[in-house]
């Protein structure tokens, strides 16, 4: 079974960026999918970027594209979030997540195992 430890969160200013990452443990890392969610207050958590076992394939929710990117290194069992030209409405807990494909990955009731959580706060 895979464990997800995130770090790399913060407070940074609108316009700022970050990059958060995700240490896994578990020698089955490289199989699963990997994705990023996050959940502001008051609010449910929600999908924000995945990528594929292989990191040959990745996805993004609109309210990110562009700005933020994910990617893997299956060597050093860790995925990464830089998240560019932050706003305010980024400010969330961002929570790691695993699944076993891209489809499971992206829905919340089909994630296998989550992270703890990392907060990152955007400052106009």
């Amino acid at each position: 079974q895979v464990q997800l430890v995130e770090s790399g969160g913060g407070l940074v200013q609108a316009g700022g960026s970050l990059r958060l990452s995700c240490a896994a443990s578990g020698r089955t890392f490289s199989t699963y999918a990997m994705g990023w969610f996050r959940q502001a207050p008051g609010k449910e958590r929600e999908f924000v970027a995945l990528i594929s076992w292989s990191g040959s394939f990745t996805y993004y929710a609109d309210s990110v594209k562009g700005r933020f990117t994910i990617s893997r290194d299956n060597a050093k069992i860790t995925v990464y979030l830089r998240m560019n030209s932050l706003k305010p409405e980024d400010t969330a807990i961002y929570y790691c997540a695993a699944a076993r494909t891209t489809s499971q990955v992206m829905d919340v009731k089909e994630v296998d195992v989550w992270g703890q959580g990392t907060q990152v706060t955007v400052s106009s």
